[in-house]
């Protein structure tokens, strides 16, 4: 009984807590939180397919400031940092500015950076119609980028976004064509399937192979190749006509790590797979090159060595780079200069070729020549301006682009034209 009068006191004696102790107490659980923590109403969302890694902070002034995360190479200095794809989610109305940050590219040991006056964002508020607007260059290397919000969240990239998934459709589409076939020749780095897709006769005159997403950031060449295959699968007169003079063979996406990663330039490893193609490529490091390697042994031993290789990329310029391998070259030379011709008289381009002093040793396009006796090059697409459409690049240029390569190469391959 003791016991339990003592325990009744207590409690009688919590109960009557002074008001100013409990206030002060309530006070405390309410306290305003610090002005520099304060729940931003801007809140920008990575996770989801192929968005770059990044981290974010809302500054004093509002802004939102975005420290891209680099992509490094193995065995060297460099470090890339061109692809950035994120969605910004506010409330409608609302104005936003972010500045990005980290643009501090070593290329050879030496700091580089493509930002200029020509630098562009693309935005999209629906994720599938993209606008091409101006980006402001700042000082250290980083961009201003304001929008006013026309919807609750809105999609910002460096290029329009080509995906593993946008890929797995192009895919399904070919599949059900009885004129073409798709062919799984490996694995990447991280067990992604590598696809060669064929498109026409095998035994048709000529053939030609075309790689493109080498660089995970370079998207432009995804949506090129779109283009030409649904030219070729197209069953008109021209497409017809086309594969009665070449078939083409196509690795889509070389890497697909890269892509799904958000990353800009290496495959998993930190291995750039447009460098050391002037020796057999490392399995391990680099299973992309590797199985391409082998696939392409596999042809030749067939009979069905390529006549043609194009490497296609995103730059801002836009070049077709002729390789200058050591030897006589004058045949291949020729060629090149007819493939320039046609790619003036039947698209949009207008950039031209490298000049002779020009060399890039270890490309895919100077390993084929050198390795296997392949015509091949690499076709940079720049992805800030197209001087000949005088407009930034938007997914369906390059589309059209592709459409118009058909024609390119049924000319290629056509003497005498």
């Amino acid at each position: 009984m003791k016991l339990i009068t003592l325990l009744t006191a207590i409690f009688a004696g919590f109960m009557a807590v002074p008001a100013t102790f409990a206030a002060g107490v309530a006070g405390a659980k309410t306290k305003a939180v610090p002005d520099s923590i304060v729940t931003p109403k801007i809140f920008i969302n990575t996770g989801f397919e192929n968005a770059s890694p990044m981290n974010w902070r809302i500054d004093s002034a509002g802004r939102v400031i975005g420290s891209m995360v680099y992509d490094y190479e193995r065995f060297s200095p460099n470090r890339a940092l061109n692809h950035y794809h994120f969605k910004v989610e506010a409330a409608m109305g609302t104005e936003v500015t972010l500045i990005l940050e980290n643009f501090d590219n070593v290329w050879n040991g030496r700091l580089a950076s493509d930002l200029s006056e020509k630098s562009r964002y693309l935005v999209s508020f629906d994720n599938k119609k993209w606008e091409s607007r101006s980006v402001v260059p700042l000082p250290g290397r980083r961009v201003l980028i304001k929008l006013k919000m026309e919807g609750p969240f809105a999609y910002i990239a460096s290029v329009e976004p080509y995906r593993i998934s946008d890929l797995d459709k192009m895919l399904a589409k070919i599949r059900q064509s009885k004129n073409a076939s798709v062919t799984t020749i490996g694995k990447t780095s991280e067990g992604r399937s590598l696809e060669i897709v064929r498109i026409g006769n095998e035994n048709a005159p000529k053939r030609l192979f075309l790689r493109a997403r080498a660089h995970a950031f370079e998207a432009g060449g995804n949506w090129t190749v779109e283009g030409l295959v649904q030219k070729l699968l197209s069953n008109d007169v021209d497409a017809k006509r086309y594969l009665k003079s070449y078939c083409v063979y196509i690795l889509p996406m070389a890497n697909k790590d890269g892509v799904a990663r958000g990353k800009t330039r290496f495959n998993a490893n930190g291995y750039d797979l447009n460098r050391k193609w002037d020796k057999p490529a490392d399995s391990l490091i680099a299973p992309e090159n590797y199985y391409l390697e082998q696939w392409l042994h596999r042809m030749i031993k067939a009979r069905k060595k390529p006549d043609l290789a194009l490497d296609i990329h995103n730059d801002a310029g836009g070049y077709l780079h002729i390789s200058r391998p050591d030897g006589d070259i004058s045949a291949y030379l020729s060629s090149m200069e007819k493939l320039e011709m046609l790619l003036r008289k039947h698209t949009w381009f207008t950039a031209g070729s490298t000049k002779p002093s020009f060399r890039n040793p270890g490309t895919l396009g100077e390993g084929f020549m050198e390795r296997f006796g392949i015509h091949a090059a690499v076709y940079e697409l720049n992805y800030e301006w197209i001087a000949g459409l005088s407009k930034a690049p938007l997914a369906e240029d390059w589309i059209s682009l592709g459409s118009n390569l058909g024609e390119v190469f049924y000319n290629y391959f056509s003497e005498g034209k």
